[in-house]
């Protein structure tokens, strides 16, 4: 790699070379920051988090007791830590289900309407139904859907292997009228995933008997409303370095209603915790942080939307940069660093800030396309340059994955997604470990440079991080 001055030269090395195992703490910031935090000390904040959903009702979903019991948790560490804390709040949706049933043949079968869905007309919408084929990836390829006509009919597919986004896209692009999800273990599904077509969650066993009436002409009724709740972000920042030019930071903090979310997202709150107390309120770096914990994830990236959205435009460009991190503790775990097509300038330094750290612990990383469904999405969609790691949720672990991750092909990577039992016994440690070194050594980076990210690198620079 060609850096045209010294200087530049050592800021680079400082963000994105291989430090991670060659580094020395007096002199690399990142490095220091990296061996500083543990697994234990994310997990303590993961045993809070977990005695808070044990107390408030199971959960520490948007709007809770549960929440709102977090986020006092999480700005009283960083209080007594000394950090400026702010918990802005902002206004939440609460969906309410009216009517949500599929009929067919006399028979009726609940569903669950997704949330930041139309709604059917009243009488609901008659159509065939399509069953895609359960094979090892259910609706998660353009190509399951060939061989039959999706065209305005009511298209059911079965939860697993890829995200609930991933299936529902294939069947808008298919044509479907309406999308069913089916769950793959006991329980509901109540889902949120924005779309333009109606949808909704059926039950394994109504998810089984519907998919034997594949071709028969059904009538699909869907529709809910929202009432307005309050609810409150974590916002925290250093009290040094410049302030024009701040590395942001987020994690969500909310569960889903179903349980208390140790893995999704305890574990990327936790982590995030643990990185900003070793980090401390007054360090001695360039560049300011702003740590941030999100609320109503869950529900549609309210809080992080709410807060980017009420940015002006020179607050905006104060960010340097976005790093997002969720799901970073699965029990059966990856290491993915995000890769979305599109991504605003400089999101792909960032991607090779964190690939570069994985692969100095000989961890093999993987991109992934998160297609914006977590709260970097709203940074994004200002332009600002963003990334994260993740370590799996409903994807099934492959056995070339297996032989370098360890774990256990042909199980999902996280078993527990959106489920009850995402509890602390949900929780691998080892992953844990690995993911806030990541994310401790990639924040403490940008905070020494930004240089490739908003600065001006050569033209072989640029070719290097594509």
């Amino acid at each position: 790699m060609v850096i045209r001055t010294a200087t530049a030269v050592v800021a680079l090395a400082s963000s994105v070379a291989l430090l991670a195992s060659t580094a020395s703490a007096a002199t690399d910031p990142a490095h220091d920051l990296s061996t500083r935090v543990t697994a234990e000390g994310a997990n303590r904040h993961l045993i809070a988090f977990q005695r808070i959903a044990d107390t408030h009702g199971g959960n520490r979903a948007a709007t809770t007791t549960g929440y709102n019991a977090s986020v006092d948790y999480v700005a009283g560490r960083l209080r007594d830590a000394g950090f400026d804390v702010s918990t802005p709040s902002f206004e939440v949706r609460e969906k309410i289900n009216d009517v949500g049933r599929i009929s067919a043949e006399g028979a009726s079968y609940d569903l669950i309407p997704f949330g930041e869905t139309p709604n059917t007309s009243d009488g609901g919408l008659t159509a065939p139904l399509r069953t895609v084929s359960e094979d090892g990836t259910p609706g998660c390829e353009a190509t399951d859907f060939a061989g039959q006509d999706f065209k305005g009919a009511i298209a059911l597919i079965r939860r697993g292997t890829c995200t609930f986004v991933t299936k529902y896209a294939n069947a808008v692009s298919a044509g479907a009228a309406a999308v069913i999800i089916s769950n793959n273990a006991d329980g509901p599904l109540d889902l949120r995933v924005p779309g333009t077509i109606p949808g909704g969650g059926a039950t394994k066993a109504d998810g089984t008997a519907l998919a034997a009436k594949a071709g028969q002409q059904v009538t699909l009724e869907l529709r809910h409303h929202d009432e307005v709740h309050q609810d409150r972000n974590v916002v925290a920042q250093t009290k040094t370095g410049r302030t024009d030019n701040v590395v942001m930071a987020g994690a969500h903090l909310d569960s889903v209603d179903a349980g208390p979310g140790m893995n999704d997202n305890g574990s990327g709150s936790a982590a995030l915790l643990e990185v900003a107390l070793k980090l401390g309120a007054k360090p001695k770096l360039p560049n300011a942080v702003r740590f941030t914990w999100w609320g109503a994830e869950e529900a549609g990236l309210v809080g992080s939307r709410a807060y980017a959205q009420n940015l002006s435009f020179e607050q905006q460009l104060d960010i340097a940069l976005y790093l997002n991190f969720d799901m970073v503790g699965s029990p059966n775990p990856g290491y993915f660093v995000y890769n979305d097509p599109g991504l605003p300038y400089g999101s792909k330094h960032i991607e090779k800030a964190f690939s570069d750290f994985y692969t100095a612990k000989n961890l093999g990383p993987e991109g992934l396309n998160v297609r914006g469904a977590s709260d970097y999405g709203s940074f994004t969609a200002l332009g600002i340059p963003a990334g994260g790691i993740i370590s799996g949720g409903g994807e099934v672990k492959t056995p070339q994955q297996a032989a370098k991750w360890g774990g256990t092909a042909g199980m999902e990577m996280d078993p527990c997604y959106h489920r009850k039992c995402d509890d602390l016994g949900n929780i691998n440690r080892e992953a844990l470990g690995r993911n806030v070194a990541a994310a401790a050594f990639v924040i403490a980076s940008y905070a020494v440079t930004t240089e490739g990210v908003n600065g001006v690198p050569s033209r072989m620079e640029r070719a290097a991080l594509r």
